[in-house]
């Protein structure tokens, strides 16, 4: 085994770089879920209007992430020997703070590192009466469906503006994100202020091999 490393990160270290166990089952979140979830789902199929299959999954999930009594990976330093166990993840989408927020991390990054040119982008917000809101939560062909209408309603203003700058030959590019939960963790619909990311360019040309950008201009309405 490699001698032991003076950099690594030894039991009682203060160093800000050292792994902290989030232990979930202390939240406030947590304690709430795992203390009130069965009554709520079985009071819900009292009056008929039982929990979608997909939230009660994400909670029973949400659960057992971090949790070492359901499962974990044992880590061991090969400079040091030290042991670390590492629990399991959930990997959720809506509940779960912690892989939520990872996600949201990584996205971001993806985004800004690989797909986003080095120009200014541009927010859109798309909101929804609330009677489609809750349509919309669950019916994913006819989310698909708002959405191919918003993204060609946004790429039609834009290359009308590219027309404007002489440029006949455009591309568009956007970036859509899902906001399912309101402020209050109400449920809602996907698109109550969807961030639609838009690379700011009036018009997208080629010349000489090289993809062009051009500002786009203030948006008015016409």
């Amino acid at each position: 085994m490699p001698a032991a490393d003076p950099a690594c990160v030894r039991s009682g270290s203060n160093d800000k770089n050292e792994y902290r166990p989030r232990n979930p089952e202390d939240s406030l979140l947590y304690r709430t879920i795992a203390g009130h979830l069965e009554t709520f789902l079985a009071r819900q199929r009292e009056r008929g209007r039982e929990v979608p299959q997909f939230v009660e999954r994400e909670m029973r999930a949400y659960l057992s992430c971090g949790i070492l009594a359901c499962g974990f990976l044992r880590l061991k330093c090969e400079s040091c020997g030290k042991d670390r166990l590492l629990p399991l993840s959930c990997k959720g989408r809506s509940v779960c703070p912690s892989c939520c927020g990872r996600r949201m991390v990584d996205t971001a990054a993806h985004l800004v590192d690989r797909v986003f040119p080095r120009v200014p982008v541009r927010q859109w917000v798309l909101s929804l009466p609330f009677a489609l809101r809750y349509r919309l939560a669950y019916d994913s062909t006819m989310t698909t469906a708002v959405l191919q209408v918003f993204i060609r309603s946004l790429f039609g203003f834009y290359r009308r503006l590219a027309h404007d700058y002489g440029i006949e030959q455009t591309q568009c590019g956007a970036v859509t994100f899902v906001q399912r939960f309101g402020s209050a963790a109400n449920p809602s619909c996907p698109f109550p202020r969807t961030l639609h990311r838009w690379r700011i360019r009036a018009g997208t040309a080629w010349k000489a091999g090289v993809l062009c950008f051009a500002p786009a201009r203030e948006c008015r309405s016409r």
